[in-house]
């Protein structure tokens, strides 16, 4: 940083207007090479995991057992004590920001990527490099950037899974300010994007079609709702859909109060429903209030347009 010339002009959001332009070169700089898991791949660690996670899969359990697909990120933990190989450059991203005003950070995010499960035995290494960072962003929590790591994580010398990590280092709403001294205009209030990946594609091209599909196995028919990559009944990764009748139950739900958030007009019915086809899907309940929402209540299939951009799938029940 001191080698830098000064920040110079700010621009209304009260950042560099140099600033974007030297996040930039911070891409494909790495944030971490040849790290090593601390520990293998253990029964212990794979234990722990499904009975804070409830998962009783007996894949996890016995000499043939494999870990979790979702531990992927706890492998490469570095715990109190850190990691070795971590690059200077993540920390070098933090202090500009921070110089930019962006002194506040969030986790907003994770996305992964499986290549084979992991074994008890396999030892981790990995790489992460600094993948992208986004132009200045207004959030309601203030204005700043989305970072995003890449992690590849290997076991031995394959390449078993990608992690991609995606923070926001933000300037505080309450502080930010224009030039004037005046508080920001508050943005116009978004439903959250639902997160579009390889695995769920089909799943929200199906309900731009006004169509509910669900996976089924082609190896063992078992129907499996949200999308996943492979079955958990057999572990075929082979697959094809079936469109849901859009009739089913309330499971189970819950009247949200609290906490308020702009895009969402409490209280309103949050349901997990069960369709007539077995599988289990959660989503809002509506027309019916909130307060008339009961477990068994039939309810029906319906497609709500949010804004200019999202279509939901949300079930409308009857007070009849």
């Amino acid at each position: 940083m001191s080698e830098r010339e000064p920040l110079g002009k700010r621009d209304e959001a009260g950042e560099p207007g140099d600033v974007y332009a030297r996040l930039k070169e911070f891409e494909g700089r790495p944030a971490a090479t040849a790290g090593i898991g601390k520990d293998l791949v253990n029964e212990a660690m794979i234990r722990h995991w499904c009975e804070a996670m409830g998962d009783t899969n007996p894949a996890y359990t016995g000499p043939d057992a494999i870990a979790p697909p979702t531990m992927l990120q706890a492998w490469t933990m570095g715990g109190l004590s850190g990691h070795q190989g971590r690059s200077a450059a993540y920390d070098e991203l933090f202090a500009l920001l921070d110089a930019a005003g962006c002194t506040s950070v969030v986790a907003t995010d994770c996305e992964q990527e499986y290549g084979r499960p992991l074994r008890p035995g396999d030892e981790i290494t990995f790489d992460a490099v600094i993948e992208s960072v986004s132009e200045r962003k207004t959030t309601k929590l203030g204005t700043g950037h989305f970072v995003t790591t890449r992690m590849d994580v290997r076991a031995g010398s394959e390449l078993v899974g990608t992690h991609r990590f995606r923070i926001l280092k933000y300037a505080p709403a309450a502080r930010a300010t224009r030039r004037t001294g005046a508080p920001e205009a508050a943005p116009v209030p978004r439903r959250p994007r639902p997160v579009v990946n390889r695995d769920n594609a089909g799943f929200w091209e199906g309900v731009s079609r006004h169509r509910l599909l669900i996976q089924r196995c082609t190896a063992c028919a078992t129907l499996r709702f949200p999308w996943l990559p492979g079955c958990g009944t057999c572990g075929s990764q082979d697959w094809d859909t079936v469109e849901a009748s859009g009739e089913g139950t309330v499971f189970s739900y819950v009247v949200m109060h609290h906490p308020p958030f702009p895009a969402f007009d409490p209280p309103y019915a949050v349901g997990l429903i069960e369709l007539a086809e077995g599988v289990r899907i959660v989503s809002n309940v509506v027309g019916v209030p909130p307060d008339k929402v009961r477990i068994g209540l039939p309810v029906r299939l319906a497609f709500l347009r949010v804004d200019d951009e999202v279509e939901l799938p949300v079930f409308r029940g009857s007070e009849g």
